[in-house]
């Protein structure tokens, strides 16, 4: 056995999960993160290394982690090949078998030494601001368990950033909520967790990044923003999802904006990591123009925010705020155009 593991104590072996954190991240990408640590991987060469624009309507969820994942043809989401599309990283949502025994595949799972994302209710848990105040779906890394003591060690590196051990009840609670509808937090409540949990595997260690790679992932970017096709994709993509927004919003639909809050993070976090990622490389290879296409995908990443926080302020008047909405989807989609020509230029020589 792989864990250091007792009658009833399960932990992974090796060092806790390593809180990995960047500003404009979700919990989505956090977590993911720490657990490609532990496989030896880069997250931001994996998490980084694709760029695209997607909007499925009527899928987005309230939930800090919600992003948009076609089914795959084995059959449903997953969403860890969604994230990282070059990386065999993959991933599939479960929840205990046996209500009897709730922490039967948690234990298989850290006996495996491999910890588990738990989905959570941030109303249920003492090391987040919310606790006992307001709903929200959250997810953190669980990897230990100690049914002796009473207590989940779990590590969460959105801010303020956790690391430790959790009463089991606490946490039961958290992991079963059914995180109800929340005056206070009208974008990640009202999504009922029901002890889902994400396994993730990476298929292999990542090839070492390279200007060839990389060139080939950059055109896989350009393509997907200037080719038209059936799903709301690239710059296409984002007019029809610009156009109903304003739309909505002009006919008095809160829930456009409730939608627009999680949808765009999730693109937002995308693009920054990206944007950081060719930056990076850019300044390690002595490439300039490189390192400035980095720079025109991380104004994108920043130019929804504009849209974002316009659309949370907007909530309780979709129509008096379309104005400023419209400024703000303007605004991104030039940056958008800006950052498809600079990363377009930079893959043509790479």
């Amino acid at each position: 056995m792989t864990v250091e593991a007792t009658a009833r104590t399960y932990h992974i072996t090796g060092p806790e999960p390593e809180l990995w954190y960047r500003d404009l991240v979700s919990c989505l990408q956090a977590t993911f993160g720490s657990l490609l640590i532990r496989e030896g991987a880069d997250p931001l060469a994996v998490l980084g290394a694709s760029w695209r624009f997607l909007h499925l309507p009527g899928d987005v969820r309230s939930e800090e982690f919600y992003y948009p994942c076609p089914d795959q043809e084995s059959g449903g989401p997953d969403l860890g090949a969604a994230l990282a599309p070059h990386h065999g990283l993959h991933s599939r949502w479960w929840q205990p078998a046996d209500e009897n025994d709730v922490w039967r595949e948690v234990r298989e799972s850290l006996a495996d030494n491999r910890p588990v994302i738990a989905a959570v209710d941030n109303f249920h848990l003492p090391f987040r601001p919310a606790y006992g105040d307001v709903h929200a779906a959250h997810l953190v890394v669980v990897y230990g368990l100690d049914e002796t003591r009473g207590v989940v060690y779990v590590s969460d590196a959105m801010p303020p950033a956790f690391r430790g051990a959790v009463p089991i009840e606490e946490f039961l609670r958290s992991w079963g909520s059914a995180n109800p509808t929340d005056v206070q937090d009208a974008f990640f409540s009202d999504s009922r967790i029901g002890r889902r949990c994400l396994d993730v595997r990476l298929d292999a260690p990542p090839a070492p990044l390279t200007p060839e790679l990389l060139g080939g992932f950059l055109r896989t970017d350009v393509e997907g923003f200037t080719t038209a096709g059936p799903a709301r994709t690239g710059l296409a993509g984002y007019d029809e999802f610009a156009a109903e927004l304003l739309d909505r919003c002009r006919a008095g639909d809160a829930g456009a904006l409730r939608e627009l809050y999680p949808f765009g993070w999730g693109m937002q976090a995308q693009a920054s990591l990206h944007g950081e990622l060719l930056r990076r490389c850019g300044r390690q290879w002595d490439d300039p123009a490189l390192a400035g296409a980095g720079r025109a995908v991380e104004a994108v990443a920043h130019a929804w925010t504009g849209l974002r926080f316009t659309g949370a302020h907007g909530l309780q008047d979709p129509r008096a705020a379309a104005a400023d909405i419209a400024h703000h989807a303007t605004v991104l989609r030039g940056a958008y155009a800006r950052a498809v020509d600079a990363v377009g230029a930079v893959a043509a020589r790479l």
